[in-house]
C-alpha cells in the first residue's frame, strides 16, 4: 500500500440506497446537490462522489439531463474532484449506468468489482411514513436483487471510461473483489496506482468488523504491493470507527451521507459538510494532514479539472 503523507477525504454526496423520508437534509435537487458538494469540498473533501436525483421525487437517475444541471456548476465553484457513479441505481442497465460517466468523462468514476447480493430492505426500517410511492418497493425489493457487475460488464466499463483518461475508484466490497480486480489488472485493462475502495456493512458484502478491514488490507498489499492507496467506506453507524481505523493504517477516508445519516447516535447530519468537519476534526487530532484536491490528483494521477466534458 502507497502512505501517503495527507489523507484523501472522499464525500459520497447522495447516493442511491438512501431515500428522501429517512432524512430531510439528503440532497435530491440539482441546487441541493451542487450546494452539498461545494460545501463538501470547501470543508476540507478533495472527491466528491456523485449521483443524480429525479428533482420531484427523489428516486435515482443516470439522466444526463439531471447531470448537466449541477455538474458545470460544481466546477464553477470549487476545484474538487468529480467522481461520476457507475453503479448508479438498482436494476439499471449498462448502458444507464455508463451514461452520466460516458458524458461526463469526468476524472475519476466508480467501479463496482463483483456481482453479490446488495440487501438494503432494513434501510427504511424507521421510517413511519414514506413521502414518495417508490421509495418502500425499492427498499423491499432487495431482498431478492444481485447487484449485476460481471467480468464481460466490468471490463465495458473500464474500457469505455479509459478511453476517456477516467481513472476508477475501485469499489470492493468483499475479499473476491479484490482478486477480481488483480485479474482485471493482470489482462492490461487498468494501470496503477489503483485507488480502492474496501466497503463494509452493507448486508450481502463483507462485514463491518476491524478484522475484516485488517484482512482486505493485507489480501491487497499481497495483491497490489505498492500500486494502490487504501481507502475505506463503512455503512451508517460503522462510518467513522472504521475510516478512523484506515487512516491510523495510512490509508484513506470515505464519508457523506450516501453512506450515513447520521453524526452520531440520534443525530442526523444537516448536510454532507457535516460528515466532511467530523472526520476531519479526527485525523487532525491524530496529527494527520489533509489532502487539498490538487494533492489528490497528484497521488491518483489524474488527467485533472481542465480535462473532463462539463
Amino acid at each position: 500500500m502507497r502512505r501517503a503523507d495527507k489523507v484523501i477525504i472522499s464525500c459520497a454526496v447522495t447516493g442511491s440506497i438512501h431515500t428522501p423520508s429517512m432524512s430531510p437534509h439528503l440532497p435530491v435537487t440539482p441546487d441541493e446537490i451542487a450546494d452539498q458538494a461545494v460545501g463538501a469540498v470547501e470543508a476540507g473533501a478533495a472527491i466528491v462522489h456523485l449521483h443524480a436525483r429525479e428533482p420531484e421525487t427523489g428516486k435515482p437517475t443516470q439522466d444526463t439531463a439531471v447531470y448537466r444541471q449541477f455538474l458545470p456548476r460544481i466546477a464553477e465553484r470549487c476545484d474538487g474532484i468529480v467522481n461520476i457513479t457507475t453503479g448508479a441505481g438498482l436494476g439499471m442497465s449498462m448502458d444507464e449506468r455508463l451514461a452520466a460517466a460516458n458524458w461526463a468523462k469526468p476524472e475519476i468514476a466508480s467501479m463496482n468489482m463483483g456481482s453479490f447480493n446488495f440487501n438494503i430492505s432494513g434501510a427504511g426500517a424507521r421510517v413511519g411514513a414514506f413521502r414518495h410511492p417508490w421509495e418502500q418497493p425499492y427498499l423491499a425489493s432487495t431482498t431478492s436483487f444481485i447487484l449485476s457487475n460481471t467480468f464481460d460488464q466490468i471490463e465495458r466499463g473500464m474500457r469505455e471510461l479509459g478511453e476517456h483518461g477516467t481513472r476508477f475508484e475501485f469499489e470492493c466490497y468483499d475479499v473476491g473483489h479484490l482478486y477480481n480486480l488483480a485479474h482485471c489488472v493482470s489482462r492490461g485493462l487498468v494501470k496503477p496506482p489503483f485507488f480502492i475502495q474496501c466497503i463494509f456493512g452493507i448486508l450481502g458484502g463483507i462485514g463491518p468488523d476491524p478484522e475484516n478491514l485488517m484482512h482486505m488490507k493485507a489480501t491487497a498489499d499481497r495483491l497490489f504491493g505498492n500500486d494502490y492507496y487504501l481507502s475505506v467506506l463503512g455503512a451508517g453507524r460503522h462510518q467513522f470507527p472504521l475510516v478512523t481505523m484506515s487512516a491510523i493504517l495510512g490509508g484513506n477516508v470515505r464519508v457523506g451521507l450516501e453512506d450515513n445519516l447520521y453524526l452520531g447516535r440520534g443525530q442526523l447530519a444537516t448536510s454532507n459538510a457535516d460528515g466532511v468537519r467530523k472526520v476531519r476534526r479526527i485525523l487532525e487530532e491524530l496529527s494527520l494532514e489533509i489532502a487539498t484536491p490538487d494533492e489528490a490528483r497528484a497521488m491518483l494521477e489524474t488527467k485533472g479539472r481542465r480535462n473532463v466534458g462539463f
